[in-house]
């Protein structure tokens, strides 16, 4: 496994990958890597000839400064775990090495409207960060496929929207959250939760679980419904921060066309903020008519 922090190299070895008319698959991480992400990279082998992963905690992405701080960086487990996996190449760039002249005047990119709406909105530039940085690193590594987590939703159809958008020649997999045995979504901040935390985590994907069903069975009064899951969540002791149920296709209201929803939230635990999201399939009226009309003949 090649481990290159600088473009230079980087340039040389794709560079090869490609006159060999290699298939290269890419997966981009902050690090700090769980089964996760090692699903996303296995996904990566079986849709790739060769297999590339990034590990850089991207600044321009965090809107807080303590955030960026605290992050975990465990690069030395990250590699073991990769070499495990069998990947060919991890990318381990400084941000020196990938904003030269700092942030404040590096070119940025972005993604109207769904950068700016639900979680972009409480954090604004956010998704400006992740949108340069991936089109920074889909530009270096030149990939034929990239693979994202479903868990953060959101991000993934910011670059869904950029890929097309920009004609960029990636296909992008989305790959389904992994799940702890007890419901909680896989994740690096899951680190930071005390013992007591940890095991009252896993209310929130019991919460989105029980408003799923409820809208399953018909119930479309979802400014209720939210404000009957943000008690269950404070009842457990979680602090509830956003949260969203809409159209799953276009992040928009949901309407009677809407064939599927997405739940959207995270919520505080402590210190410690979760994500988490979960598809919902809807019946609209016309359907149900149609089943009616069906059962009458």
């Amino acid at each position: 496994m090649q481990v290159i922090s600088e473009v230079a190299p980087l340039r040389d070895q794709i560079s090869q990958w490609r006159k060999a008319d290699k298939r290269i698959a890419f997966v981009p991480t902050m690090g700090n890597l769980h089964q996760g992400h090692l699903t996303l990279v296995r996904k990566a082998r079986e849709l790739g000839e060769v297999v590339a992963v990034s590990i850089f905690v991207n600044p321009m992405q965090f809107d807080r400064a303590d955030d960026l701080a605290n992050y975990p960086r465990t690069l030395e487990d990250d590699l073991a775990k990769l070499r495990e996996e069998g990947v060919d190449l991890v990318f381990t760039p400084s941000a020196e090495v990938l904003y030269p002249q700092g942030l404040e005047t590096h070119t940025t990119v972005d993604v109207p409207g769904l950068a700016t709406m639900l979680e972009g909105a409480s954090r604004p530039g956010h998704f400006r960060g992740v949108a340069t940085v991936v089109t920074k690193l889909f530009n270096l590594v030149q990939p034929s496929v990239a693979c994202f987590g479903e868990k953060d939703f959101q991000q993934l159809a910011v670059i869904r929207k950029m890929v097309t958008d920009m004609a960029m020649p990636i296909e992008i997999v989305g790959v389904p959250t992994v799940r702890e045995s007890d419901g909680l979504a896989m994740s690096s901040r899951n680190n930071n939760l005390t013992v007591d935390e940890r095991q009252r985590a896993p209310v929130l994907a019991k919460t989105m679980r029980w408003m799923s069903a409820q809208m399953r069975n018909g119930r479309r009064d979802l400014d209720d419904l939210i404000e009957d899951a943000h008690d269950q969540l404070r009842a457990a002791g979680l602090q509830p921060d956003e949260f969203y149920i809409r159209d799953a296709s276009t992040l928009g209201q949901v309407t009677e066309e809407s064939r599927q929803a997405v739940i959207l939230v995270a919520a505080y635990l402590g210190q410690t903020r979760l994500i988490d999201n979960l598809v919902v399939e809807l019946q609209r009226a016309a359907d149900k008519t149609e089943k009616v009309e069906s059962a009458s003949h």
